[in-house]
């Protein structure tokens, strides 16, 4: 009896110590999100998973409750605190019209788990903000990397179509995500087509060999890695990606996506070495406007502008023979298809010139202000152009 006793005392103890391990882990994520306000004022709400609501501070008694909800997803082995900087700037330019939600729920290694476990993760958080923000009325999506798929994902399983009757006459469909009306969805340096494909991860240098080592050793990214690089069919279904660009059964991922009133991808034309040019923009590579043709924009300058001509949807990328490429090329061009019957706003970027170019896949996002302060630009472009 004894020692049942101290058994229970024991696992209380270690209960207890497990509590006050996660409540110090929470208040030092809540101070580094208190540490740098980027000279603008917010309310910063943390939750028990360490998920982050941001509103303005500027507002007085008289000020309206926010109506927008922009989600912001990070990438991999990423963390809320990555979009600080960019949530700050959009609280500045809409203090009374938005709120900024940091994900947290698929931080650090949680990010290996699969692009569908953190999709799932995302949409319940999402559904957990609503419920404490009960005046939202609309919403939009911005992902960095990774971060784009999880919220492509989210997105179908949050999706809803019901019909409305108009007074007997036509049915009018009433398109929604968690209830609310969706806006815009934006992804900035996001591998829409995969790093499956031939040069779609820069670091490889074009190497047939090494992209095939990159394929048996994918599972080193856990399901994550898997679904990046197209290996993954279970049960002998498409690839996760190649999926994502249709309405399945249970998930409408297609009608989800074109839900939105824009559609927006951020890519890196230069010295981005994790995510290649054409699957951040999803064109193919024969569709990619010559680097000599493209121009600086004044106002942005990382912002690259020129006339671009856009190939049918009809045309396709031609087929090597080499097997390898053949099935890696057949399903981009799939993914292509289904993605482009959709319209995009396709923005270039380029930090050449620049001493951060380097980190190009972290500087279009500032995810570290001090170390990727050039991509300022391109947050403040995103933040011109996003539609309330």
């Amino acid at each position: 009896m004894q020692e049942i006793i101290e058994v229970r005392k024991r696992s209380e103890a270690e209960n207890n110590n497990n509590k006050i391990r996660r409540r110090s882990l929470i208040a030092k994520k809540l101070m580094c999100f208190g540490s740098n306000n980027y000279g603008v004022e917010t309310v910063d709400q943390v939750d028990e998973n360490g998920n982050v609501d941001m509103t303005s501070a500027n507002g007085g008694e008289g000020q309206k409750c926010p109506t927008h909800l922009v989600v912001m997803v990070n990438g991999l082995i990423g963390s809320a605190h990555n979009w600080r900087y960019a949530a700050k700037q959009f609280l500045k330019n809409y203090p009374e019209d938005i709120i900024v939600h940091c994900s947290e729920r698929n931080s650090s290694l949680l990010t290996f788990n699969g692009v569908d476990v953190m999709g799932c993760r995302l949409a319940n958080e999402v559904i957990s903000v609503i419920k404490r923000h009960p005046n939202l009325q609309k919403i939009s999506f911005i992902g960095h990397s990774l971060g784009g798929l999880i919220a492509r994902y989210a997105i179908a399983k949050l999706y809803t179509n019901d019909t409305i009757n108009n007074h007997g006459s036509e049915s009018i469909s009433s398109e929604r995500i968690a209830g609310l009306v969706p806006i815009n969805f934006i992804t900035v340096a996001t591998p829409h087509l995969g790093t499956g494909g031939h040069r779609q991860v820069p670091m490889f240098g074009g190497s047939n060999t090494v992209e095939k080592v990159a394929h048996q050793i994918s599972w080193v990214l856990g399901r994550t890695g898997r679904h990046l690089f197209l290996t993954d069919k279970a049960r002998g279904n498409p690839p996760l990606l190649l999926q994502m660009v249709n309405d399945c059964e249970d998930l409408k991922f297609f009608s989800a996506l074109q839900s939105f009133k824009r559609h927006v991808t951020y890519a890196n034309a230069h010295f981005d070495h994790i995510v290649g040019w054409s699957t951040s923009s999803i064109r193919r590579r024969n569709e990619l406007p010559q680097r000599k043709q493209l121009v600086r924009s004044g106002k942005y300058p990382h912002i690259l502008k020129g006339d671009v001509s856009t190939i049918t949807q009809g045309s396709s990328i031609e087929l090597k023979v080499n097997s390898f490429k053949t099935a890696t090329a057949s399903m981009e061009e799939t993914m292509i298809r289904g993605l482009t019957k959709i319209s995009w706003e396709r923005v270039d970027v380029s930090f050449k010139g620049s001493k951060q170019r380097y980190f190009a896949h972290n500087t279009i996002q500032v995810n570290t202000p001090w170390m990727n302060s050039d991509g300022a630009d391109i947050i403040q472009h995103i933040v011109d152009n996003f539609h309330l």
